[in-house]
């Protein structure tokens, strides 16, 4: 008997998100069709120049524009920034230094504080539990 393997396919805005991309900046053919793995996997092996462009110059997707600012997605949204922003916006923003990106820098700095002090915590249990104490 043998196995017939069917092609995985996704829709464009999977495969736009897997590529870090805004889907409605990429161009019409890759929106308007579906994406298999082997071509996703070919596109991040070899990107095109409208996917090495649209990394490069945006306009972003807002995990990516968060990223770049050092800041949580909600921390997007308390300041008001729901729109895709282009590498130059993210820029004039770092540059600017508003009150609310300082802010919001903190709080994911202390996001990121309390994660790393509870993984610790954790790994201290599992080595205290793997040796009897």
């Amino acid at each position: 008997m043998t196995q017939h393997q069917s092609t995985q396919t996704m829709k464009p805005a999977t495969a736009a998100k897997k590529l870090g991309v805004y889907l409605e900046a990429t161009p019409a053919e890759f929106r308007e069709g579906v994406v298999s793995r082997a071509e996703l996997n070919a596109l991040q092996a070899d990107p095109p120049q409208w996917l090495r462009d649209l990394r490069r110059d945006g306009p972003h997707p807002r995990p990516v524009v968060a990223a770049k600012l050092g800041v949580s997605i909600s921390g997007l949204a308390r300041a008001g920034l729901t729109e895709p922003l282009t590498t130059e916006q993210i820029e004039a923003l770092k540059q600017e230094r508003p009150e609310w990106l300082e802010r919001e820098r903190a709080t994911q700095a202390e996001v990121r504080k309390e994660a790393a002090r509870l993984k610790q915590r954790d790994r201290e249990n599992a080595e205290s539990a793997e040796n009897g104490d």
